[in-house]
């Protein structure tokens, strides 16, 4: 299952992707356009984490959430 978060600020909204690297590494943070993550989204292989910077909330949204929280955090690029 693909991990994705969308960090939602005062100048917009941006979708990362973190990799895993090896241990003495540090993570590799990727910045992904919005189509992509709504492929792997409708194709039910992802989770997304909602991030608010200004009030630090955040939601985990998947598949199985519904369609009334899938439109208002995500979009509706995100529902079939």
């Amino acid at each position: 299952m693909k991990q994705y978060t969308k960090t939602i600020g005062l100048s917009g909204a941006m979708y990362t992707k973190s990799f895993d690297k090896i241990k003495h590494h540090k993570n590799k943070v990727r910045e992904l356009n919005e189509a992509t993550v709504a492929k792997a989204f409708l194709e039910g292989d992802a989770t997304i984490q909602v991030i608010f910077e200004e009030t630090g909330d955040t939601f985990i949204i998947d598949a199985f959430s519904s369609d009334e929280s899938i439109k208002k955090y995500l979009g509706k690029a995100f529902i079939k």
